[in-house]
């Protein structure tokens, strides 16, 4: 048995046009002999009336729902409403198929609920009915606790459940379907020029989804890397390949420094001067951020103080944090995070000067930089995202495709 794991977004499965694309994708798996594994996100988006964020405002559930357990429930109808009207839709369409929630399908996750993470699958009931289906149509972003409690995974649940289902049932690959014809070299809404990727390494498109590329979670790479499973994220409304994922030692991979720029917006950066209590400092500031649930980025601790950000959506409370411990905080509203990734830097000198120069020419100014061996990362404000991720999408040439090594 072949088996192959599709996902389709919310997107994919709004209207009857885009279903019967679907429906077009799997039909051609079915007749190329693969049992298939197909996960789905809630149909549509707020304020389509099955969507997940629809769901959650029938309870107010930015102001007043008081419990997590209930909210996953409502959360997972979504998923399971689509899984049923798709199985459905296949069967019209003469396909064997059954519809499963997360939990039924052997998803296993630990118990915190609306942010609970993948223990693993049982794969028992998936085998079973693939036996007697060619098409398991599975409601992504849920799963249930050892104790039978109806868990969601978080946002880009969907992409998880597929890559966790993958790797479980040992597929000869994972599809990701959504409204964009694979993974780019930048977002196409900020640099018109933005070129589509025929083929990345995992690590290269795990640090653009991390660093604020949306096409595919980072989490749902991350899994099918470990396990060395091919990953294409491809167009629903298209019969191209899009973008494949794949490891390091396959030859068609282009040979090339920088694979893409990624950006995210709303971060505060938070700067602290005390160098008579350094030690204090650096032991409480970083202790009480985590107690209060405030996740930090781009960090710099130097003898004189502390310098790094967070969501802007925790500014205030990392500033009441930070002041009842008697620090005073300096903050910079607004900025931005640039991110530059590429396989191809590492050990090569002279991109951070490349990135510095181009900057600066521009009259971007540069709050903080941070580098790794495969990206390097500078903070700017807000109003300089679109001219600064041209103007580095065009210092490296990425609107130009570039030939597969070794060729």
């Amino acid at each position: 048995m072949t088996i192959l794991v599709q996902k389709f977004g919310g997107t994919s499965l709004q209207s009857p046009a885009s279903i019967s694309k679907v429906i077009t994708h799997i039909k051609e798996a079915v007749e190329k002999k693969y049992k298939l594994v197909v996960v789905v996100s809630a149909l549509g988006r707020l304020p389509d009336p099955y969507a997940t964020d629809t769901l959650l405002s029938l309870v107010n559930e930015s102001t007043s729902f008081h419990s997590k357990r209930e909210m996953d429930l409502l959360m997972s109808c979504g998923e399971t409403i689509a899984s049923v009207v798709l199985s459905n839709e296949l069967q019209d369409h003469k396909v064997k198929s059954i519809a499963l929630t997360g939990a039924q399908a052997g998803i296993m996750t630990t118990s915190e609920f609306t942010q609970a993470k993948i223990r693993g699958v049982n794969t028992a009931r998936l085998k079973s009915e693939l036996e007697t289906y060619d098409v398991v149509v599975v409601a992504g972003f849920q799963g249930k606790t050892s104790t039978g409690e109806i868990t969601t995974i978080g946002r880009g649940g969907s992409d998880t459940t597929a890559a966790a289902l993958g790797v479980a049932l040992q597929a000869e690959k994972v599809e990701i379907f959504t409204d964009v014809n694979g993974i780019m070299t930048a977002d196409p809404r900020i640099v018109k020029s933005a070129r589509q990727l025929k083929i990345v390494t995992y690590a290269e498109i795990c640090n653009l989804a991390y660093q604020g590329a949306k096409v595919v979670h980072p989490r749902a790479i991350e899994l099918v890397m470990q396990a060395n499973i091919p990953l294409h994220v491809r167009s629903t409304y298209s019969t191209e390949n899009g973008t494949l994922v794949t490891n390091a030692a396959i030859k068609e991979i282009p040979d090339q420094l920088i694979t893409g720029i990624a950006h995210m917006s709303s971060i505060t950066q938070i700067r602290i001067k005390n160098r008579e209590e350094m030690h204090r400092l650096h032991s409480e500031v970083f202790k009480v951020l985590a107690e209060t649930g405030i996740s930090v980025d781009f960090i710099n601790i130097s003898p004189t103080g502390l310098l790094f950000t967070v969501p802007e959506f925790h500014t205030q409370s990392a500033v009441d944090c930070i002041t009842n411990l008697g620090f005073h905080p300096q903050v910079i509203e607004n900025c931005a995070k640039v991110s530059v990734v590429g396989g191809g830097m590492m050990g090569v000198p002279g991109i951070a000067s490349k990135i510095v120069q181009a900057l600066t020419e521009r009259e971007i100014q540069i709050l903080q930089s941070a580098d790794s061996h495969t990206t390097i990362w500078v903070l700017i404000r807000d109003t300089d995202v679109m001219k600064a991720v041209n103007t580095l999408h065009e210092t490296f040439n990425l609107s130009q495709s570039l030939k597969p090594a070794g060729k």
